[in-house]
C-alpha cells in the first residue's frame, strides 16, 4: 500500500469533456478514435509509444483500419498522433502535422483536456469525411473511454 495518493492527470469535468469529444468525433463516421494519457513516455520518441500501444489496444483489428489514436505523457511534454493505414492513406502526414500544432498550442496554454477535445473533434471530422457512418454496417468497435497508462 502507497503512503502517497496519486493526483489524477485529468478531473471527473476534464474526463467528460473527451470521453464526450470522441463520442461526438464517433457519432457520423465508422472511423475509432481512442486517447492513452501516461505521466511519462518510455521511449524517446513518442510516436514509437503511440505505435506500441495502438496494438496492445488491438486498434488495428477496426475492419476499415480506421482508428485514430491521440498519445500524451503529461509529465514528459510528449504526444503523437497515430492513424492507422485506412485513415492515413486519406489525409497524410500533413493532416497529422496540423493536428499536432492544434494541440500544442492548447497544452502551451496549459489546456490539456481542451486540447484533446479539439484535435478529437478535428479527428472526426476528417473520419466523417472519408469514413461516413453507415447505419446499417457500423458498430462502435473500441470503447470511448480514457485509457490512463503509468
Amino acid at each position: 500500500m502507497s503512503l502517497f495518493k496519486r493526483k489524477p492527470l485529468f478531473n471527473d469535468e476534464q474526463q467528460k469533456e473527451i470521453v464526450s469529444a470522441i463520442q461526438d468525433a464517433e457519432r457520423c463516421t465508422s472511423g475509432e478514435v481512442r486517447v492513452y494519457v501516461e505521466r511519462h513516455c518510455r521511449y524517446v520518441d513518442p510516436l514509437d509509444r503511440a505505435a506500441e500501444v495502438f496494438v496492445g489496444l488491438e486498434m488495428e483489428k477496426t475492419v476499415a483500419r480506421n482508428g485514430v489514436l491521440v498519445y500524451v505523457a503529461l509529465r514528459d511534454r510528449q504526444l503523437a498522433i497515430f492513424g492507422d493505414r485506412g485513415i492515413h492513406e486519406k489525409v497524410g502526414n500533413e493532416f497529422w502535422n496540423r493536428q499536432v500544432s492544434n494541440i500544442l498550442s492548447h497544452f502551451n496554454k496549459a489546456n490539456y483536456s481542451g486540447g484533446i477535445a479539439a484535435v478529437v473533434s478535428e479527428i472526426g471530422k476528417a473520419l466523417e469525411h472519408h469514413f461516413p457512418y453507415d447505419p446499417d454496417t457500423d458498430k462502435n468497435e473500441l470503447p470511448d473511454d480514457i485509457v490512463f497508462g503509468r
